[in-house]
């Protein structure tokens, strides 16, 4: 996952939206969203190459998605897949806590994981070895610290108030729209993260489309104030054309 936007009850009927991209290698097999045999517990797509996952939802309401933190320096070989971290948050035995991640985010290359429900949803960040309860508003987070200003990060946010400002049923093509902006930032407003200034400028979209690495896939999440949550994904390939789209209703404890 490289980039979410987050509205925490800033909409009268969902309290909840998220809009997520994840960007990856396109030769990573991945499997699309679906029920995780055998309990069926959590929905969410997977890493084939790890067996992990990038972002999900359980029946209990919970969310949990994860981005990378981008520090080449900081990058080891032999570290723990990160992808673990979404599966232990959202699995029954909620083995995820800030203390737990404290004591073991130093097994795993460096990352941001955003975890809990629509009451409690927090932003674990490894490299500050720390932990952040979201405050109602809008949120956004890529592969730097929560709430970072780049330019992506503050246009993407910008577009999600304003789509769902109305408070009306919110337009799921709309809001797959923002998460399709090619727009990249001028240089002189391009972070730093030490990846050079050519992948600076490639990874400066909210969609990044290239034939090796870029978006390969969009999830909305709308859950309402009933507790019940829609997840609507939309899968691409490397020259940004439609894979598919699917969509799940997750009421309760059912799907």
């Amino acid at each position: 996952m490289c980039i979410l936007f987050i509205a925490l009850n800033k909409h009268s009927k969902y309290p909840l939206i998220v809009c997520a991209n994840r960007d990856e290698f396109h030769h990573r097999p991945t499997e699309q969203a679906h029920l995780w045999p055998p309990e069926n517990e959590i929905l969410a797509g997977k890493d084939l190459e790890a067996g992990g996952t990038w972002l999900g939802i359980n029946k209990r309401g919970g969310f949990a998605a994860l981005t990378n933190l981008r520090d080449p320096l900081r990058q080891q070989s032999e570290m723990r897949s990160r992808g673990e971290l979404v599966l232990k948050a959202l699995g029954s035995q909620g083995l995820i806590t800030g203390s737990w991640l404290r004591d073991h985010s130093s097994h795993y290359n460096p990352f941001n994981l955003i975890f809990g429900d629509v009451s409690e949803l927090y932003c674990f960040n490894s490299i500050a070895n720390s932990l952040t309860r979201l405050d109602s508003g809008f949120h956004s987070i890529s592969n730097g610290a929560l709430d970072d200003i780049w330019p992506k990060m503050a246009r993407g946010t910008l577009a999600l108030q304003e789509s769902i400002s109305s408070g009306e049923e919110p337009d799921i093509d709309a809001l797959l729209a923002i998460m399709k902006d090619e727009t990249r930032a001028q240089d002189s407003d391009l972070p730093e993260t030490g990846i050079g200034l050519e992948w600076e400028r490639l990874l400066s979209s909210i969609y990044i489309k290239h034939e090796e690495y870029g978006t390969r896939s969009t999830s909305i999440l709308l859950q309402d104030n009933s507790g019940t949550t829609r997840f609507i994904e939309v899968r691409y390939d490397g020259k940004g054309r439609n894979l598919g789209r699917q969509q799940f209703k997750v009421n309760g404890t059912k799907y």
